[in-house]
């Protein structure tokens, strides 16, 4: 399935530095949603919501050259799948590699910093507005 799916060079614009929501209607080895997710992230969309459901969204996001984040207003988990750097979470600076779980409060600043350019993540949101703190 690798390479089945591209974005078309005058597609690129309209995708680079968004968010992009892939469905599938039938998900069973998930080759085609991991494949179409490459196409959209290697045309530098910044992230792709794989699932929905409830107050749970899992992403994979993969940012290119600087994380550009703003707080969000649910908390979420970073899972690294690749790449290294360090991660910035309030006022708190520590170094991330493949396999780290990262725990963002909602409302927390935080981003990637230094990171190698092959970074990429799956993200969980979850919970009320404002976290699990505040619900």
């Amino acid at each position: 399935m690798r390479g089945a799916f591209a974005v078309p060079a005058g597609g690129r614009a309209r995708v680079e530095g968004r968010r992009v929501l892939l469905v599938d209607d039938l998900l069973t080895t998930g080759a085609t949603i991991e494949a179409c997710t490459l196409a959209l992230l290697s045309a530098r969309a910044r992230s792709a919501e794989l699932f929905r459901y409830g107050t749970a969204r899992i992403l994979y996001y993969q940012p290119k050259d600087k994380d550009v984040q703003t707080p969000h207003d649910q908390d979420e988990v970073y899972i690294v799948a690749q790449g290294t750097g360090w991660f910035v979470n309030g006022g708190t600076r520590h170094p991330f590699k493949p396999q780290n779980v990262l725990f963002v409060a909602a409302g927390v600043e935080h981003r990637f910093e230094g990171f190698t350019e092959d970074l990429v993540t799956w993200v969980v949101f979850y919970g009320p507005k404002g976290g699990e703190a505040a619900g």
